[in-house]
């Protein structure tokens, strides 16, 4: 399977990742804890990879790591939030 990139990278929200998770002084070993109790199952370096922007970011990642970081996908993608 070919891997698309958009402005050379895999995925929209590792900048952003890391970000909120460095505002909230979570480790990526911690962060990678906090979605094992949603049962997404990601290690410390899959995390580094996200923020790297060289792994690509699945929907449900996506929704567990805004639930993980206590913010929107909406900030994690970047976007403005469509309230």
């Amino acid at each position: 399977m070919k891997i698309y990139q958009y402005q050379d990278k895999t995925n929209m929200c590792g900048e952003n990742v890391k970000k909120y998770r460095r505002e909230q002084d979570v480790s990526q070993t911690e962060l990678a804890a906090r979605l094992q109790t949603y049962d997404v199952i990601l290690e410390q370096k899959s995390i580094s990879r996200i923020e790297a922007g060289t792994r690509v970011v699945a929907d449900y990642e996506l929704f567990t790591l805004s639930k993980a970081l206590n913010v929107t996908i909406y900030d994690l993608l970047g976007l403005p939030n469509p309230k």
